[in-house]
């Protein structure tokens, strides 16, 4: 058994690197059971964020009391958000204010949020040094990178 762990060893660190590689984030809204406040994350499976130098957000859009939490890879928000901040490191800040945005619309249907001026207050929040940071809860370590320490431990004994 001893001769295999040359070619054995590799592998394994392979798989694990190139799962650890990409960011995983939680994607829901808080309309969606669980994902409000307090987060469940029993209802809610990861998605493996599609670019490299992604980044996990949650966007809370407040509304005379009412809180609406969104939360996904910043990569899938770039396409239908304007009001991305500049900043993307961690931590949490006010959304961007898009001047061109509706400027030039003239449109009579007051219930097309075209101004993006419905919600009192935009706070995006960024985090990207652990997987599923976005749900509020932090996980301080990943379980397979214990199960693959301690089996190779217990290895290392026989």
């Amino acid at each position: 058994m001893g001769k295999f762990v040359p070619y054995v060893l590799p592998i394994i660190l392979t798989v694990f690197v190139a799962q650890t590689a990409a960011l995983w984030c939680y994607q829901c809204v808080s309309t969606q059971p669980g994902c409000g406040t307090p987060f469940n994350w029993l209802f809610h499976w990861t998605k493996v964020c599609p670019e490299d130098d992604d980044v996990c957000v949650k966007i809370l859009e407040q509304k005379d009391g009412e809180t609406v939490i969104t939360r996904d890879c910043l990569s899938s928000m770039k396409g239908i958000r304007t009001d991305i901040p500049a900043d993307h490191y961690e931590g949490c800040r006010p959304a961007a204010v898009d001047v061109k945005l509706a400027n030039y619309v003239n449109n009579s249907v007051k219930e097309l949020d075209i101004y993006d001026k419905y919600y009192d207050n935009t706070t995006w929040c960024f985090c990207f040094l652990d997987h599923r940071c976005n749900s509020g809860i932090s996980f301080k370590s990943s379980w397979s990178f214990v199960a693959l320490s301690t089996i190779l431990a217990l290895y290392q004994l026989i």
